[in-house]
């Protein structure tokens, strides 16, 4: 079985955001990578001191075939120096797992099967 890993931003972290609602779409999104037979798992990132280790520590989890890394690390520009240090960690922690995009958090499922 394919496996893989979406990294995302903590929407409870993000002032303004509906945490719960976003965060439902997210478990949802996460329920159909088991409809196409594919193991997955998210780690939702709060930024802050904790970033970095999370996400290494989720890299470094087991073996990936694919890390999806979402839009809401990769779209806002403010954010573009945390989104190199992510692909930079993807390269370095799960070197075997390729890398996809996702535009939303519904569309994680495609954006892995791009890669898979």
């Amino acid at each position: 079985m394919s496996s893989t890993l979406v990294l995302g931003i903590d929407p409870h972290s993000v002032p303004g955001m509906d945490g719960d609602g976003v965060r439902a779409v997210l478990d949802r999104e996460l329920a159909r990578f088991a409809e196409h037979g594919i193991e997955a798992s998210m780690t939702l990132i709060t930024l802050d001191e904790t970033a970095e280790t999370t996400v290494v520590a989720a890299l470094t989890e087991r073996a990936w075939d694919v890390v999806v890394i979402g839009g809401g690390i990769r779209k806002p520009e403010p954010l573009l120096v945390f989104f190199e240090l992510v692909v930079n960690l993807v390269r370095l922690h799960a070197p075997g797992a390729a890398i996809a995009f996702n535009t939303s958090g519904g569309d994680s499922v495609e954006a892995a099967r791009r890669r898979l």
